[in-house]
């Protein structure tokens, strides 16, 4: 394959020339000549935006990308990072899904006011006190109320101390 000059690099990648300067600055990539007073790029340098792109994606700094290539521009992940990564990953999906499904019950909810509705309280307590990292979806759940069938039994039977109370009073 012949090398590409930063106009077609930037055509191949749809990134702007000056991200290309931009990375070649941080020794994300490296030019290997120039074509008049354009820089040339081998044709591997498209694979690697596209690692760079995906790391970007995943949301590693350029710092952390730089840190991915040998120093000959070979890939060298660490997957240790990429674990770790993940786990980060999988927190903010878990707080991003609170804060949707808390949006969505704020939306829906059929209490008179928000601030009446004990799963909005919940989620007042929660982001005031910076709990929005991983909320369980039963954080989220309105609270249970015993059925009427439950509530029947339980009022028929009553505590012992109620049944007390009520033979005190006869």
């Amino acid at each position: 394959m012949k090398n590409l000059d930063i106009a077609e690099v930037a055509n191949q990648t749809g990134l702007p020339s000056s991200t290309l300067r931009f990375y070649e600055e941080k020794g994300l990539i490296a030019s290997i000549g120039r074509r008049g007073l354009r820089r040339l790029f081998s044709p591997e340098v498209i694979d690697r935006l596209a690692l760079i792109a995906l790391g970007r994606s995943a949301g590693f700094s350029l710092d952390e990308m730089a840190q991915m290539f040998t120093p000959d521009g070979k890939p060298r992940i660490d997957r240790r990072v990429l674990s770790a990564k993940a786990d980060d990953l999988d927190a903010t999906i878990r707080k991003l899904t609170a804060m949707r499904d808390g949006l969505r019950h704020a939306a829906a909810c059929r209490a008179p006011s928000h601030m009446e509705c004990p799963t909005f309280r919940r989620l007042l307590r929660a982001a005031a006190s910076g709990a929005w990292g991983a909320p369980t979806k039963q954080a989220l759940e309105p609270r249970r109320v015993r059925s009427s069938r439950s509530k029947a039994s339980a009022s028929s039977s009553g505590s012992t101390a109620q049944r007390t109370r009520r033979s005190a009073k006869q």
